[in-house]
């Protein structure tokens, strides 16, 4: 049996693993991405916790195919950089693959985190029948990876699907990107938290604000309904330029389950422009929590 070390670098939380050849997890810890240390710094703090795994699992150092990471870009996959990150300003132009190398000397892949969850969700998800989907990821931010004609489509630099700063709604507010109305601005978990929070003048979580919408507050009411129907902007947007099989949707606002795709499903079936991508199957992601996790050691296993 054979193993990779996957590793999911987050804006709060990074997690590391050991996932075999068939996309199991054997074992895996997480621990915060603490902004109040440098970079290399915490990649010591990963090598350190990628090497307790592999001691305490008692999985041989031979049985190590590779090391997998995924991380949220921009970044530079060519030069093995993190580019400049809005959620971790002191990472940019970070060495990350050079920097992990100076603690081991398997192989090491690096690419976007949705790019890398998406490449899970293919393998052992809920995209393993199609060989032209998009995997869309909606939590802090809003972000996808593109699998069409069986393999992923990745880009130049690696950035292919940083779909979150697409044009929206340019009335709705100025994003951090330097754009008016991009997708993750209104529609993400922290777009939903920061606008409940506002028409309530008080702290407002996403999870509340599902609450209090499904409760029927008038307000949060209004606001879920208009995130869902930008939701369906973006997935029409996705649908008339890529022609996927399926989109798989996944990410922390997904767990709204029935309410979002119902309302998603809705708005495709009547805007999107080809017939046959009206019928697009809008599914929920399979691997959840650790779609990362098991991408970034898919980096390693599979072939892509």
């Amino acid at each position: 049996m054979s193993y990779a070390i996957g590793i999911d670098i987050g804006g709060t939380k990074t997690a590391i693993g050991l996932v075999n050849e068939q996309g199991q997890i054997s074992a895996k810890v997480t621990i915060p991405t603490d902004p109040a240390i440098s970079p290399s710094e915490m990649v010591v703090r990963i090598a350190d916790s990628a090497k307790s795994l592999i001691q305490d699992s008692g999985v041989k150092a031979e049985q190590i195919s590779g090391i997998g990471i995924g991380a949220p870009g921009p970044l530079d996959t060519a030069q093995g950089r993190i580019a400049c990150p809005p959620n971790l300003p002191a990472w940019r132009n970070f060495p990350i693959v050079d920097e992990l190398a100076k603690h081991f000397s398997y192989p090491i892949r690096f690419e976007n985190d949705a790019t890398a969850a998406t490449l899970a969700e293919k393998w052992i998800g809920a995209a393993q029948d199609a060989e032209h989907f998009v995997f869309i990821t909606i939590s802090t931010g809003i972000g996808a990876g593109i699998y069409m004609h069986g393999k992923l489509i990745t880009g130049a630099s690696g950035n292919a699907g940083d779909v979150g700063h697409l044009v929206i709604d340019p009335t709705a507010g100025h994003c951090v990107c330097g754009q008016d109305g991009c997708w993750e601005y209104i529609a993400s978990g922290t777009a939903i938290a920061r606008q409940a929070s506002e028409l309530l003048d008080r702290e407002v979580t996403t999870k509340e604000a599902f609450d209090l919408a499904a409760q029927g507050e008038p307000a949060i009411r209004e606001l879920v309904d208009r995130v869902f129907r930008y939701i369906g902007i973006g997935c029409v947007t996705l649908i008339n330029t890529l022609d996927p099989q399926k989109l798989v949707i996944g990410g922390g606002v997904s767990q709204v389950g029935d309410p979002l795709f119902q309302a998603v499903r809705a708005y495709v079936v009547e805007h999107a422009l080809n017939p046959s991508g009206r019928s697009t199957p809008i599914i929920p992601a399979a691997l959840q929590q650790d779609a990362g996790l098991i991408g970034a050691a898919a980096l390693v296993h599979i072939r892509y």
